[in-house]
């Protein structure tokens, strides 16, 4: 081994704390990055695989009503290479041991088995059989019921309450996540999938020899806007809806929308760690290479030359880094697989693909090289650039003079040790800056990622308590008429009823549109509220359309403006109607409008598809019981079962997630503030060891070199949460997307969350560089050349 390779490894061994705390929060930096991309391919190559082999339709198309013949010609339209027409439709169930309603989607299947399109994984039992009232219920709903086949429930057909039995647990590509209609997390008691023999469905619902479903799937490169535009002219006789694509599919989007926030943290945190890494190589660096002048001049009075001695301390840093890689690599692969794995819970994928794109971990390596050997060129280029007289001569004693708290009389009254402390922040400004600027850095990490759970607080709010203020939403399985108003009024516990109609509309300005359920709401209503932007509060206007700020934003849509609404359903007339408001709103993309008014432009006037209700909570039980034994309804979701779903989620997801970020800010902080401690104690000892001879007490020799620290850590704080705070807003905004926008709300105890762990962090690095100042050997100090 060459002298300066052995030189090179028994400093790096000396310097051994320094070196693991720079590789650990390389190691962070890497970690995530592996991570989150792993996850992401992982997800991504999951779903694909899964869309392919179970053959997950590209196109879906909803009607009331037409005959099978009809399925026959789709597949005649160009590009269709495949298609399945089958029933389906919302049902209430009568769940054993289960006092509140529940409810599923009820799904035909052919009497051959596996339907053609959106196939089935079965996971226990087997399929129906033909003319029995069997079901397959998603596995899901089963695992939260703690059902398995041979489980009797009741499920309302038609109107009337009929025995099923559980003969399977199955999933299915078409729900891969499984949410019900106007909620924001998943139930799975509530709410789940159910798949029976098509000829039990005909049945129920009148449908023999007919559809009100259609799925499909389209030959490679062919245009999906063509397909459904011919499609929606054949089936538009039929009461078919506006069919969609992918990208409009619930289960597909909620996938598309966590593979995006996934690609955003992967680009936003991991720099934040590079940088941090880039400024301790520098600090460690500058310092060794402060120390060994006298060498560096002997080397080259030797023969190195300047290149082989920059080498050598370039090599320092390049080492740090393979340690701090290694390491990420490693913990970036455990991260990585027990995310795919949680992803794999919360998504519902029958099969597990963990994909490790080595393209990813190459430039995840290249970027913490490059911000090694950027934090590294300035010392380096000194090492290089200095002369042998010059290196083996002393160094120029620092100039000291008074300094701007000296001249302005703020530390005139201090004690000695505190003047000592001013005096050298104010002589190193750049290091004193930098070292601060770090411990920002923690802060602001720990605030942006504290910040996500502030914000699902905000949209909890804003959802449940401030927009919809309802206890219950009762839906029918059929429109009701202005009489089920008043039943639904007199069931016991029920305070205040509004009806809601909801109508499948197209809207769109000039060549923008949107597809969404148009709601008719009452005026003067007290259960929905509409706000502007600014948070005001305005009224529904008897005439004209309101849409929600997202809508607005997809068609450039400003108030005043003329859209066009064509209704999907009932008259299917389309009409030119004025935007006279928009509502600021975190969820989804809505419309709004006098219910009176859409009826009649519907067809259906007084009519009403749900009714919100506000409830004597003491009498809400009594009132759920009597809701599971009308047949009309055929959904109820409650706000305290909605939240409770939501918290139970939050908390077994997030969990581990929350430990793992505070880990993540600690590192960064003890990082920061060790080796800053460190760098001191190396650059001070000879100074320290003096005043103790002078007659200091060993605290208040700590006091001069760690107060120091402790002065600049709580500076950095402030900077940190303001920071923080900038990077959460640009979180905000990155992560937007048309399901979900992520309010930008950060509480003073996400604040406090951010500073208590930085704090803690800095209090460990001190007491750790504390117990080495009372280590310190004095003689052998002071016989050191300084």
């Amino acid at each position: 081994m060459a002298t300066l390779n052995r030189k090179l490894l028994r400093d790096l061994w000396r310097l051994k704390s320094q070196v693991l705390a720079i590789a650990s929060v390389i190691a962070c930096g890497f970690a995530i990055v592996a991570m989150t991309f792993g996850a992401m391919e992982s997800l991504r190559t999951t779903r694909d695989a899964y869309y392919e082999e179970y053959r997950f339709a590209h196109v879906f198309s909803h009607l009331k009503r037409a005959p099978l013949l009809v399925a026959t010609e789709v597949g005649r339209i160009p590009g269709v290479a495949a298609w399945d027409a089958r029933i389906t439709h919302y049902a209430a169930l009568d769940l054993p041991g289960r006092p509140e309603p529940s409810a599923a989607e009820l799904i035909s299947i052919p009497d051959t088995g596996q339907p053609r399109l959106n196939r089935l994984v079965l996971r226990a039992g087997r399929l129906p059989l033909r003319g029995r009232n069997e079901l397959v219920m998603s596995e899901n709903m089963a695992s939260a019921l703690g059902y398995k086949p041979g489980q009797k429930l009741g499920v309302i057909l038609g109107g009337k309450k009929q025995p099923f039995t559980l003969v399977g647990t199955a999933l299915s590509p078409e729900f891969v996540y499984v949410l019900a209609p106007g909620q924001l997390m998943p139930d799975d008691k509530a709410f789940g999938v159910m798949w029976m023999d098509r000829s039990v469905l005909e049945a129920g619902y009148d449908l023999m020899g007919a559809f009100n479903d259609l799925n499909v799937l389209l030959a490679p490169g062919v245009s999906e806007q063509d397909v459904i535009s011919r499609l929606d002219r054949m089936l538009a006789r039929y009461g078919g809806n506006a069919s969609y694509g992918r990208v409009d599919q619930t289960s597909h989007a909620f996938i598309d929308q966590e593979l995006a926030q996934l690609n955003t943290i992967a680009l936003v945190i991991p720099p934040i760690f590079l940088a941090v890494a880039a400024f301790l190589i520098h600090m460690v660096l500058s310092r060794l290479i402060d120390i060994e002048r006298p060498y560096i001049g002997l080397l080259k009075s030797f023969g190195y030359t300047n290149w082989e001695v920059g080498g050598h301390y370039l090599k320092a840093s390049l080492l740090i880094t393979l340690v701090g890689v290694l390491g990420g690599a490693c913990i970036g692969l455990a991260l990585g697989q027990w995310m795919t794995t949680m992803y794999q819970r919360y998504f519902h994928f029958p099969f597990l693909h963990y994909q490790i794109d080595y393209a990813v971990f190459a430039l995840a390596a290249i970027g913490s090289f490059v911000a090694a050997i950027t934090g590294a060129q300035r010392p380096v280029s000194r090492a290089m650039k200095t002369s042998p007289a010059s290196a083996m001569a002393p160094p120029t004693p620092p100039v000291y003079h008074a300094t701007l708290f000296d001249r302005i009389g703020v530390v005139r009254h201090a004690t000695m040790p505190t003047q000592m402390i001013f005096r050298h922040m104010v002589r190193w400004p750049w290091r004193t800056g930098f070292t601060s600027l770090g411990v920002a850095m923690a802060a602001m990490l720990l605030v942006c990622l504290f910040f996500f759970f502030d914000a699902v607080d905000a949209l909890v709010e804003d959802f449940y308590f401030q927009s919809n203020r309802q206890d219950i939403v009762i839906s029918l399985s059929e429109q009701g008429s202005d009489r089920a108003r008043y039943e639904v009024a007199n069931l016991p516990g029920m305070r205040r009823v509004e009806p809601v109609l909801t109508v499948a509309a197209r809207v769109s300005r000039e060549q923008l549109e949107q597809r969404l359920g148009l709601q008719g709401i009452e005026p003067g209503t007290q259960l929905r509220v509409f706000r502007e932007k600014a948070g005001n509060p305005f009224t529904l206007p008897a005439q004209g359309i309101v849409i929600s700020d997202q809508l607005a934003r997809l068609i450039q849509a400003h108030v005043g403006d003329r859209l066009y609404v064509e209704f999907l359903e009932g008259s299917r007339r389309t009409v030119p109607l004025t935007v006279a408001g928009i509502t600021a709103e975190q969820v989804g993309v809505s419309a709004y409008m006098d219910r009176k008014e859409l009826a009649g432009l519907v067809g259906a006037p007084g009519s009403a598809a749900s009714f919100d209700g506000l409830v004597d909570h003491r009498a809400l039980p009594s009132l759920l019981r009597h809701l599971k034994d009308i047949p009309a309804v055929v959904a109820v979701s409650t706000r305290e079962q909605a939240i409770t779903s939501l918290r139970e989620v939050m908390a077994k997801s997030m969990t581990i997630v929350i430990d793992f970020y505070i880990g993540l800010g600690a590192v960064i902080a003890l990082g920061v503030v060790y080796n800053a401690a460190r760098v001191a104690l190396s650059e001070r000892s000879h100074e320290l060891a003096t005043l103790r001879v002078l007659g200091f007490t060993r605290g208040e020799v700590s006091y001069v070199l760690l107060g120091e620290i402790a002065l600049l850590v709580i500076a950095a704080l402030p900077l940190g949460c303001v920071m923080g705070t900038g990077l959460a807003w640009g979180m905000s905004q990155a992560m937007q997307t048309k399901l979900f926008r992520v309010p930008f709300v950060v509480t003073p105890a996400t604040f406090g969350i951010g500073m208590s762990v930085v704090l803690l962090s800095a209090v460990v690095s001190l007491l750790i560089v504390a117990w080495r100042i009372g280590r310190l050997d004095l003689i052998a100090v002071l016989k050191t050349r300084e």
